[in-house]
């Protein structure tokens, strides 16, 4: 099984990249399955309902969140119905899920979103929450388990990727939006520390760059904004999977201005 797993895609610049490329990868690469991390994908902040839509005729299959996933209310009740997830460490009563099961090639695979605790908001715990829903998948069968770690620190992120080592097929860190040089393979679990934003790449984390600027320059309040004109990035990670073991795994980024993609090996321990 082939699995995409595409970083945070923030604002437009991000859905258009999305709309440009995702079909022709899934083509090439003979994708399976698409997952997109899309709780920066509307203005910036959050994701509306017409925007997750767009998301999925363009070819992702299942959308995960973090914590902005609740700044647009309108996707509160879509969380019912459409295969979009919020971090599974919100306490229980919370809308929607963060696990889905899904069969493909009559294969079930799961998917779990998980977010950290430095700088986020207070939730459940994130590791006994993973250990506990991965033990538990484990345990019905599902040999299939990717995650999508949520997370600031990228201690918290090494620290979920030894704690599930060997249990889950990938752990992929998102939130902080800048790619990281970290992908790897090890007892069969994939890990790559932030697959990296896809959108704006000449300002700061997909932001234009005047008001993150202003911030630090001043320590004034300033509200982000989207550039009105950018250059882009698409970025994905892409792995190979065996009865729910990475056997192969590689980073596709593609620049706005150039044609051609690059894949960017993986190391193995």
């Amino acid at each position: 099984m082939t699995i995409g797993f595409i970083g945070d895609i923030v604002g437009r610049p991000g859905r258009a990249m999305i709309e440009a490329h995702l079909k022709k990868i899934r083509q090439e690469f003979a994708l399976d399955y698409v997952i997109a991390n899309a709780e920066n994908a509307s203005h910036g902040f959050g994701l509306n309902a017409q925007h997750a839509n767009e998301l999925f005729s363009y070819g992702v299959n299942l959308i995960t969140g973090g914590n902005h996933t609740w700044d647009k209310k309108e996707i509160i009740p879509l969380l019912e119905t459409l295969p979009i997830l919020r971090p599974h460490n919100y306490p229980k009563g919370v809308a929607g899920s963060g696990v889905k099961i899904v069969h493909v090639n009559a294969e079930p695979i799961a998917v779990l979103n998980i977010m950290g605790h430095y700088g986020m908001p207070t939730l459940n715990n994130a590791f006994l929450c993973a250990q506990e829903t991965v033990d538990a998948l484990l345990h019905e069968g599902i040999r299939t388990i990717i995650v999508d770690f949520h997370a600031e620190a990228t201690s918290e992120k090494y620290a979920m990727f030894h704690l599930l080592k060997g249990k889950a097929s990938a752990v992929f860190g998102t939130h902080t939006h800048v790619g990281t040089d970290d992908l790897q393979i090890d007892e069969g679990t994939c890990f790559v520390s932030d697959v990296g934003l896809s959108g704006a790449r000449d300002g700061v984390i997909g932001m234009d760059k005047t008001a993150p600027l202003k911030r630090f320059l001043t320590g004034l309040p300033c509200a982000l904004e989207l550039p009105k004109k950018c250059k882009k990035i698409f970025q994905m990670v892409i792995v190979k999977i065996e009865e729910g073991k990475c056997i192969d795994a590689f980073k596709v980024r593609i620049f706005d201005d150039q044609e051609r993609h690059i894949a960017k090996a993986i190391y193995e321990r």
